[in-house]
């Protein structure tokens, strides 16, 4: 994950355009007045789900968060990129001044020595004798504390400080480190007298520190405050020495407690990795794809763990959709046309461990207990359903009732048709309801979904990733194949959503030789036209670059089109539903429903163009066969 995407990961756009707008809630968007002209009814749409804006009134473009601030600030990308980065906290590396890489690292470097300091106390001083046998007590022998460099943090309040300020740390970088807090009693210690776990990033430096309590403090557990090196929603534990095991096993296993890894790596189960004392997060699941897509959520028989299921399936369902990742390539089908394809998706799985132990004792018993336990793992779904199935009361029609409300919108996105109809006979059975009727249900939520919501699905990909990479497809073959220039020098910069490929392509407008399109760029963007330049494209016949940069253009000109009419639907609802009955017989009475009504056929009118000029403009640009030439 670049800075770019990272900033977005990071960032709501809801939230940022809430600072200049007045967002009221339609359906699954937002809508306001729009920021860039002069309007009375609102026609500028905010998707959380997509990140993305439109103002479908006289601007009639939109795009994602970095165009919303370039266009409501007056500035060009790169000082948007830093503006937002800023507020993100995230540092941008290619900006990054010879100074700043200097304080990083001395941050990894003061970590580092507190973390060998922290585990030399803990195996030779006295002081750490405690926390020593408790060590031993869980079962960790002396080479894997050695490995995850375990330590021990001393019960004065400045012990810490004075022992790397003696290294030659300055308080400002301990603080920085967040070794160090500042309080009414000036600086000391964060951690002290506790068990300590270095935290390192996947690159294996020290970006921070878990702690857990060895008496009745509190809390239990204390990790590092977030620093510039250290966000506890985008690391996980022992991920660093994981990634052999997640590729030699195939398969990434998560747990909830640091002693939990150490245990399973100690006794050879190195694929096993662990979240930070919360929740499991998009970020996270992002960090896992990179290396395998198959996880397992090892988790507890209890409620506690029941809930952290079914969080864990919303967020990877999230990172799914929403993940900037997503390995999605162009491959020639047997006609010779482009379609698009998934590589690969997450398998998410549910290992539910034996009621009162965790996964450190059932490994301490018994080794093969453990790998048969996560062998079994059940789907999510199927989890879910008899998650599910156990909460409600099923022998009454009201638990019935519930328990397909609960079910019935996990289905929605399943697209293969044997997976939904497994899925729909099993609900059947549970809900004694019709798998008809359950059908139906499901196509009903789908057509509701789309008419709530002012955003068009990529009509093969169906999601935000699949537009942004039908963009990058077209700068592509544009860069690619130099005979398109005609063509692409016709594509307007609104056609492109994200502000990346708007650039790219404003700069290759100006110029077609790639090394003047890479000087005229913000040094952020570089890399990004390198991944456009190595995209995987397929081997073209003559005549195939053409059609296919044909078709992309087709599709996102339908794709405008489609949100277009979408939009139009809502923001009509929602007026309707605005005005109300009794608000058109007061309107009736002081004569203004006559001057509403021109308003209300024209917006009707404008649906009614759109929609026709959709089925149109698909029917005129369709091959001759009459199947699109890049799905």
């Amino acid at each position: 994950m670049n800075e770019i995407e990272e900033i977005k990961a990071r960032l709501d756009i809801v939230d940022v355009v809430g600072q200049y707008v007045q967002l009221q809630r339609s359906g699954r968007s937002f809508k306001a007045l729009c920021p860039f002209h002069t309007e009375k009814t609102p026609s500028f749409i905010v998707s959380p789900e997509r990140q993305s804006w439109h103002c479908f009134g006289a601007c009639g473009t939109g795009g994602d968060v970095f165009s919303f601030i370039m266009r409501r600030e007056g500035i060009e990308f790169g000082e948007a990129l830093r503006m937002l980065a800023a507020r993100a906290g995230v540092t941008l590396t290619e900006r990054r001044r010879p100074e700043e890489e200097r304080q990083r690292e001395r941050i990894y470097a003061a970590n580092e020595a507190a973390a060998r300091w922290y585990h030399e106390l803990l195996v030779e001083s006295e002081e750490g004798r405690q926390a020593w046998e408790y060590v031993q007590g869980r079962g960790i022998d002396r080479p894997t504390a050695e490995a995850f460099l375990l330590g021990y943090s001393p019960g004065s309040w400045e012990a810490t400080g004075e022992h790397l300020r003696q290294r030659g740390y300055a308080d400002a970088e301990l603080l920085a480190a967040g070794l160090l807090v500042e309080g009414e009693r000036g600086l000391y210690d964060r951690f002290r007298g506790r068990l300590m776990f270095p935290i390192r990033d996947g690159g294996g430096r020290f970006v921070g520190f878990g702690a857990r309590a060895l008496d009745d403090s509190m809390p239990k557990y204390l990790n590092t405050a977030q620093t510039a090196l250290f966000d506890k929603g985008g690391i996980l534990y022992a991920l660093d020495r994981a990634h052999d095991g997640i590729r030699g096993e195939g398969y990434a296993v998560i747990v909830e407690g640091y002693m939990d890894v150490i245990a399973a790596h100690q006794r050879g189960f190195d694929n096993v990795v662990a979240t930070m004392g919360t929740s499991l997060t998009e970020r996270q699941v992002r960090l896992l794809k990179r290396q395998m897509r198959n996880i397992v959520l090892a988790l507890d028989a209890d409620a506690a763990g029941s809930e952290a299921a079914l969080r864990g399936h919303e967020v990877v369902e999230e990172a799914l959709r929403e993940s900037e990742d997503r390995e999605t390539v162009p491959v020639l089908t047997w006609r010779g046309l482009v379609r698009y394809q998934d590589a690969a998706a997450v398998d998410l799985r549910v290992a539910i461990l034996p009621t009162g132990r965790d996964p450190d004792d059932v490994i301490r018993a018994d080794a093969e207990a453990w790998r048969q336990l996560i062998a079994s793992a059940r789907p999510v779904l199927d989890y879910r359903f008899e998650a599910a199935a156990s909460r409600h009361d099923l022998s009454a029609p009201r638990g019935r009732s519930e328990a397909v409300q609960e079910l019935l919108p996990l289905l929605e996105p399943l697209t293969d048709p044997v997976v939904r109809a497994h899925y729909l006979q099993r609900l059947s059975r549970l809900s004694l309801a019709k798998e008809e009727e359950l059908s139906r249900m499901v196509s009903r939520r789908r057509r509701s979904g789309r008419a709530a919501e002012p955003e068009a699905a990529a009509p093969s990909l169906g999601d935000k990733r699949g537009d942004a990479r039908r963009e990058e497809f077209l700068l592509a073959l544009l860069l690619r194949f130099p005979h398109l220039r005609e063509a692409g020098l016709e594509v307007p910069l609104e056609l492109l959503w994200e502000s990346a490929n708007r650039e790219v392509l404003a700069s290759w407008k100006q110029a077609p030789e790639l090394d003047t399109v890479k000087e005229s760029l913000p040094e952020e963007l570089k890399r990004h036209l390198e991944r456009l330049v190595t995209w995987r494209l397929p081997e073209f016949a003559a005549g195939e670059a053409e059609a296919a940069l044909a078709d992309c253009l087709r599709r996102l000109e339908e794709r405008q089109l489609r949100v277009e009419k979408q939009a139009m639907a809502a923001l009509l609802a929602a007026r309707e539903e605005e005005l109300g009955a009794s608000a058109l017989v007061e309107a009736a009475a002081s004569g203004a429903e006559a001057a509403e009504e021109p308003m209300k056929e024209a917006v009707v009118l404008q649906h009614r163009d759109m929609e026709t000029g959709l089925r149109l403009h698909a029917g005129e640009r369709k091959g001759e066969d009459g199947e699109p030439a890049c799905r």
